[in-house]
């Protein structure tokens, strides 16, 4: 007898894969924009225009994170550990400066924006770092309202559709080679998902590419988000020495600064590593490379119509224009930041 979870969730995981087939049909046709950007934007329309109901929400949410999480590490089984840490090395005077580029602008432009410290702060890393995981894992810390974690995500997500539709277009315009391209990616886009979809749509080679430097990016939500713990601990603490309920003080400060590592590093990285780790010592025929990037590719389209099924616009809309100008205003500066510091350190 079939757990009720999966039960629960078959509706759902059913349809993100009937969409998947059609994107994948529709890829074939138009390989420059790939079937990942066909899943989300298929998923999008069946979910503003169609309204499947509750009914799928559950199966289209686990693809989304579970068969995305999961497509990463199929994919880990082309690339071996050398080309990681060569990778991830190579990239990353690019991608300490696009992230002091969106810590720094998330500030200053937030703040000139009038908006509230952990808006900007969530957006910020978000845009930074890797889309809704680094602002989870930041959320872990500074206790954000939930409407900030929503304002957040969405405006984050709306910039992430836009990358994944339009950063193709720009890559092939501008002549990038495959390497570039998944740098570019790797270090402009926010989310993991719309990474994978960007890169893959440009090219296989940009799509592992880009895999790499982007898991190497999602590391540093741990260091800034030791850090964000740090400040708030001091802060707290400095309220506390002047307030009279010190010990209450204390502990909320102590609440504020947990957080865990399993919270923070993702377990789905660790398989990525182990599956890398065992290519590289040629446990993995060079005959199942093709397939299995084929899968992990189909994979990432179900996820992608997961992600587009699960939208909901009128989140966006709540959200007012502030925050939507913060990241788009930061989106265009990581971008250019990217592209500028690539050409500076000889990459491009």
């Amino acid at each position: 007898m079939a757990p009720l979870g999966f039960i629960t969730r078959l509706p759902g995981i059913a349809l993100c894969a009937a969409i998947a087939l059609v994107a994948t049909g529709l890829g074939r046709l138009a390989p420059v924009v790939g079937a990942p950007v066909f899943g989300i934007v298929i998923g999008v329309v069946v979910a503003a225009f169609l309204h499947p109901g509750a009914r799928t929400d559950a199966g289209a949410g686990w693809s989304g994170k579970y068969v995305l999480q999961a497509s990463v590490v199929v994919l880990g089984s082309g690339l071996s550990l050398a080309q990681v840490l060569q990778t991830g090395w190579q990239s990353l005077p690019i991608m300490l400066g696009t992230l002091a580029v969106a810590l720094g602008g998330g500030w200053l432009i937030g703040r000139a924006l009038g908006l509230a410290p952990d808006v900007r702060t969530l957006i910020a890393v978000g845009t930074g770092i890797c889309g809704a995981s680094a602002i989870a894992a930041t959320q872990s810390v500074i206790r954000a309202k939930a409407d900030d974690v929503a304002y957040a995500i969405g405006t984050i997500f709306t910039f992430n559709v836009v990358a994944v539709l339009t950063f193709p277009f720009i890559g092939h315009a501008l002549g990038l080679s495959d390497r570039a391209f998944g740098l570019w990616a790797g270090t402009a886009i926010n989310d993991t998902s719309s990474v994978v979809a960007a890169a893959f749509s440009f090219s296989p080679a940009a799509g592992q590419y880009g895999i790499v430097v982007k898991l190497t990016r999602t590391l540093m939500i741990i260091p800034i988000t030791i850090a964000i713990a740090v400040w708030r601990r001091r802060q707290a603490a400095k309220a506390a020495a002047i307030s009279t309920t010190a010990a209450a003080g204390g502990a909320d400060a102590a609440q504020q600064a947990s957080w865990s590592w399993r919270s923070i590093v993702p377990q789905f990285l660790l398989w990525f590593v182990v599956v890398v780790i065992v290519n590289s010592l040629g446990l993995v025929p060079a005959s199942w490379h093709p397939a299995l990037s084929t899968l992990g590719t189909f994979m990432i389209t179900v996820a992608l119509a997961g992600i587009g099924l699960g939208t909901r616009l009128r989140v966006l809309k709540q959200a007012g224009y502030r925050p939507l100008a913060l990241g788009a205003i930061l989106w265009v500066l990581v971008a250019v930041a990217s592209l500028l510091l690539q050409l500076f350190t000889g990459n491009l």
